[in-house]
């Protein structure tokens, strides 16, 4: 059995309080209502537009780390610092394709330039012109079949081994002076990680 305790009743000395009248109601409600979205929706658009951003950024890694072949373009500054591949300017049609695996690391570079820009780039390498050797395609059919290069057509071609201890890299580099005053460079660098 239950007991039911009566109410008390309200003292006659504290003050009422009025009842709460309709505009009043609506008001609270409003600004309820106003708190509950500030709390919850603003962070929660927040999200969204970080959540799009970052698959935004995603899909423009996917694409650039999809790439199948050579990508016209110059490489980065810290590839050509990595893979110690200095491209001379002027050069001209330069394009490149960079990939990476457990073992091997390599980018393919080629460009365009004028017989002093050839001479400055073999001299970063600490060589000349005499370094090259006439009918030597250095650049191996697996690395050709990657890019694309056919070294067939019209020559002459010169190649070299630029071999460095790891973790330096060590460059594949043919030459192609069909055209004395554009030499066409083409180069593999690779390095161990």
């Amino acid at each position: 059995m239950t007991v039911s305790v009566p109410r008390q009743a309200d003292s006659p000395d504290e003050p009422q309080e009025p009842a709460e009248d309709r505009r009043h109601m609506i008001r609270r409600r409003a600004l309820t209502l106003l708190i509950i979205v500030l709390l919850i929706g603003v962070p929660a658009g927040y999200l969204v537009i970080s959540a799009n951003q970052s698959r935004d950024s995603g899909k423009d890694k996917e694409e650039k780390y999809s790439a199948t072949g050579l990508t016209e373009g110059w490489p980065s500054r810290v590839q050509r610092r990595i893979y110690q591949v200095p491209i001379p300017v002027p050069s001209y049609k330069v394009a490149y394709y960079e990939t990476n695996n457990w073992r091997t690391s390599r980018l393919y570079v080629q460009f365009e330039t004028t017989p002093e820009g050839l001479d400055t780039y073999l001299k970063s390498m600490g060589l000349g012109r005499d370094d090259l050797k006439a009918d030597d395609i250095t650049i191996s059919a697996r690395d050709q079949k990657i890019t694309g290069w056919d070294f067939k057509g019209h020559g002459p071609w010169h190649g070299l081994i630029h071999e460095q201890k790891n973790p330096a890299p060590t460059h594949d580099v043919v030459v192609n002076t069909s055209i004395p005053d554009k030499p066409f460079v083409y180069v593999v660098s690779r390095t161990v990680p």
